[in-house]
């Protein structure tokens, strides 16, 4: 028997392992796991290609020193991320009405609205979440019935003509629907 058969063998497994570890690599999560987990021993997404979320922002709640939902929000990119998505993937959308909307004021509106010197905290992560591709909208509904103007909004911030209508729009468009009420 001749060594070159067994050679050619190992030559085509070493090729085919060689093409195989970097897809498995790839398909891994890139973040790193606390205790004693492994990737393995977690569920995770099928849909990396094409995600689409709509939160529904009205509740005034507050988390980390900014809005609550923007800060989920922000979460939610950085899952992904961690999962291996590309932020291009996901097409966010963040709809702010009701008792939320003034976190969308720009500083001058928003020391206006809440009498006081300071200005928006929450500036810094819509403008953020902009960057990364969110579409923060307004609800025209909600600018309306406090006598803001568009003027008064941060740079970047859409407006939508209501809350409720562009949600149900997202939803039937096959947009996963997070409620912040």
């Amino acid at each position: 028997m001749s060594l070159v058969f067994p050679l050619r063998q190992a030559a085509r497994l070493l090729l085919a392992i060689s093409l195989i570890l970097p897809l498995a690599a790839a398909a891994a999560p890139s973040s790193k796991l606390a205790l004693d987990f492994t990737w393995d021993d977690v569920t995770g997404i099928q849909n990396e290609d094409e995600i689409k979320v709509v939160y529904g922002i009205k509740k005034d709640e507050w988390e980390a020193g900014v809005g609550k939902a923007l800060y989920y929000a922000r979460g939610l990119y950085q899952s992904y991320e961690a999962l291996g998505v590309k932020r291009e993937h996901v097409d966010m959308h963040l709809v702010l009405h009701g008792a939320a909307g003034y976190w969308l004021l720009d500083d001058e509106a928003y020391r206006v609205e809440e009498d006081q010197l300071t200005g928006n905290p929450n500036a810094h992560i819509v403008k953020e979440l902009i960057e990364q591709g969110a579409h923060v909208e307004a609800c025209y509904e909600t600018l309306k019935a406090h006598g803001w103007h568009k003027d008064d909004l941060l740079p970047g911030v859409e407006v939508v003509h209501d809350a409720y209508s562009r949600i149900i729009d997202l939803q039937s468009r096959g947009y996963a629907y997070l409620p912040f009420f």
